[in-house]
């Protein structure tokens, strides 16, 4: 663990890639796994101490994972501050997300936190209306519209591995995987508007995204909406903004469509027409994408080549592996499915660096489970991160091991990197497909090594974030 350390920052030379300032400064069967004489991951600082509701929410405003208990690592069912529940239990997940709590809600100070940026949209609606929502834009996602979307992801993926491999230095691996999601959205959701430059698109989202990672205390708390809020005195001018440019963006696709769906908007725009949803719904959901997929592929992307750096061997492996599947040209959707090694560091990397590393549920009525009691108003915890990390439910949890995802399968509850029963995430293959076509087009063009910089531990609020630069050694693959 890293607890206690202070952690600090030079300033770094500054290099472009697109048009957003980054900081500067196999096939062969080798095992993912780590070298036990190296040092482990940097891991979250998890609470070792008892947290009282109110200190509770003031440090969750900070950082969530200050008030999540370290216990939650060693044990899988914890009674916390209140009515607060900790559940880190496959059993007790499967059942509270597939089983008879499949209908509790989303948390109330989720819809505090996320709901003035992301309205009616799917991630906060219930019932009837969820539904409603989740079948119209479940064939958006489906398998057979990701070649298509591939096509786009490869292109930034290709921009990226060309960055990467001219930096030849000191690069700032979380800034740059943001500045491709980023793109990536661009050309996949807010394309085909002329009028609005792709710069203004991205440092939009990014402006949404911050805001909507602001945790306000009275919102943890559970105030009233009424209790005015520190929040309310930062601007909502990016939300507002990010919103009229979606209308723009919509009604201009609208009047110039494609004989064939060619990204996301025109599969989301086939949709609104088919089944008559009104535009401001439409909005909510465009940015509720945005605000799910932005950060939380990025992140892994970063992790993902963080790993990579920490063990060479693993690297050279999957570059292999990624060379003899597409060996030139843009990496294809075809092409994937050779690359099962590559999909292993990936899940691994999401089980020990999930973005979506906590989400919580309230408890509609009283309902026991293992003999645990939850009440009318609990809040159910899901710590994600602690529960891919629980030393009862992994071997050598805080390792990195990535060949415990090749040819084997765990118990339904016990891995959960996108949720689990109805709710699970709608893009969880899109993101994964993503994250694939990134780390295969870079590591065929760009190798990575660490740094003296010292890693930063992740922070955890709307996702969970490395809190400092992530600063590998970039160098281009001779060949």
């Amino acid at each position: 663990m890293w607890r206690g350390s202070v952690w600090r920052f030079q300033c770094l030379k500054k290099v472009h890639w697109g048009d957003q300032p980054l900081r500067l400064n196999d096939a062969s069967g080798i095992s993912l796994r780590m070298d036990k004489n190296q040092q482990s991951p940097v891991e979250a600082e998890l609470a070792i101490e008892d947290i009282g509701l109110i200190a509770f929410a003031k440090k969750a405003g900070a950082n969530i994972f200050s008030v999540i208990p370290d216990a939650s690592r060693t044990q899988t069912y914890l009674r916390g501050p209140a009515n607060i529940h900790y559940v880190c239990d496959p059993e007790m997940i499967t059942e509270l997300l597939a089983g008879v709590g499949r209908k509790f809600p989303k948390s109330q100070f989720t819809h505090n936190v996320i709901g003035p940026a992301v309205g009616k949209g799917m991630i906060l609606a219930e019932g009837e209306k969820w539904r409603e929502q989740r079948h119209r834009y479940a064939p958006l996602f489906a398998a057979r519209n990701l070649p298509v979307l591939t096509s786009h992801f490869a292109k930034t993926g290709d921009d990226l591995a060309d960055f990467f491999a001219h930096a030849n230095g000191e690069v700032d691996v979380s800034d740059a995987a943001q500045e491709a999601t980023l793109t990536n959205i661009s050309r996949v959701m807010f394309s085909g508007n002329e009028a609005v430059a792709k710069q203004d698109v991205r440092q939009g989202m990014r402006r949404f995204t911050d805001y909507i990672s602001y945790m306000s205390l009275f919102d943890l708390m559970g105030l009233p909406k009424w209790v005015p809020r520190l929040k309310w005195l930062r601007s909502k001018k990016a939300i507002t903004d990010l919103r009229k440019l979606t209308r723009d963006v919509i009604a201009n696709r609208q009047s110039a469509r494609h004989d064939v769906p060619e990204d996301f908007l025109d599969l989301l725009i086939e949709a609104l027409d088919t089944d008559l949803e009104d535009v401001e719904t439409t909005v909510d959901n465009l940015l509720t994408f945005v605000a799910a997929g932005y950060e939380t592929s990025a992140n892994t992307v970063a992790w993902g080549l963080y790993l990579l750096a920490m063990y060479p061997e693993v690297q050279e492996s999957l570059r292999a592996e990624v060379i003899a599947a597409c060996p030139k040209g843009p990496i294809t959707f075809e092409a994937l499915p050779k690359m099962p090694r590559l999909q292993a560091h990936v899940r691994e990397t999401l089980r020990m660096y999930p973005a979506g590393a906590l989400f919580a549920r309230d408890a509609l009525s009283e309902t026991e489970i293992k003999g645990v009691t939850f009440k009318k108003g609990d809040v159910i915890m899901f710590p994600v991160y602690s529960l891919h990390r629980n030393e009862l439910l992994w071997e050598n949890a805080a390792e990195y091991q990535a060949d415990r995802f090749i040819d084997r399968k765990y118990p339904r509850g016990q891995y959960i990197p996108f949720g689990d029963g109805p709710r699970i995430c709608i893009g969880a293959q899109y993101a994964e497909t993503e994250i694939m076509v990134l780390l295969s087009s870079v590591l065929r063009r760009a190798s990575f090594v660490m740094t003296d910089h010292p890693v930063a531990p992740p922070n955890l609020t709307f996702t969970m974030r490395p809190s400092g630069p992530l600063i590998l050694r970039s160098r281009p693959v001779s060949g």
